[in-house]
């Protein structure tokens, strides 16, 4: 649901690279739909992954979620548009050198093309998956609510059918009690 804009899929630190990787050439889906970051015209690029398939929601959308709560570089809930042009902000920076995927802040790209809040509310099935311990604060505030722009997580849980798969350090503030609620 993001890609750094100019970024090539070859580059070690893009998304459709981490995603194609990790799981498209896993589980070998139908089809896989990424953004292009280095689309020539990013306007149209937004578009285009905006309207796929057809115009209609995507089948399945794989997401995760950021340590605060964030599942793209930015959080209206309402959002008109489908994919935004965004300029990251220090944290993005910080958490790309933090997993590896860049060098220093300086290496990573100033901007990137993200899906907005309602694009995986739209999803018919939606996979979140949280693999990082400082993102416990987040796992814990994004399904215990309440849905906010400040924490958008909880939308991982309104699509007709979700799966959450949290390592046991993300998961660890989550007050398990509360699983029958949800």
């Amino acid at each position: 649901m993001e890609e750094y804009v100019g970024m090539p899929a070859s580059h070690p630190a893009s998304f459709r690279r981490w995603l194609q990787r990790r799981m498209a050439d896993i589980i070998r889906p139908g089809r896989v739909h990424y953004m292009h970051g280095d689309a020539a015209g990013l306007d149209g690029e937004g578009r285009r992954y905006g309207g796929l398939p057809g115009g209609t929601p995507f089948g399945i959308r794989f997401v995760g979620f950021d340590k605060n709560g964030h599942m793209a570089a930015v959080a209206d809930l309402h959002d008109s548009a489908a994919v935004k042009r965004v300029v990251l902000d220090e944290c993005c920076h910080r958490r790309q050198v933090r997993e590896g995927d860049s060098p220093d802040p300086a290496s990573v790209p100033p901007e990137a093309i993200t899906a907005t809040c309602p694009v995986p509310a739209g999803a018919a099935h939606l996979i979140c998956s949280v693999s990082d311990r400082p993102k416990a604060e987040a796992v814990r505030s994004a399904l215990e609510g309440p849905l906010s722009e400040r924490c958008p997580g909880l939308l991982v849980l309104t699509p007709p059918s979700c799966a959450n798969f949290f390592d046991m350090e993300p998961a660890s503030l989550f007050n398990w009690g509360r699983l029958e609620d949800l």
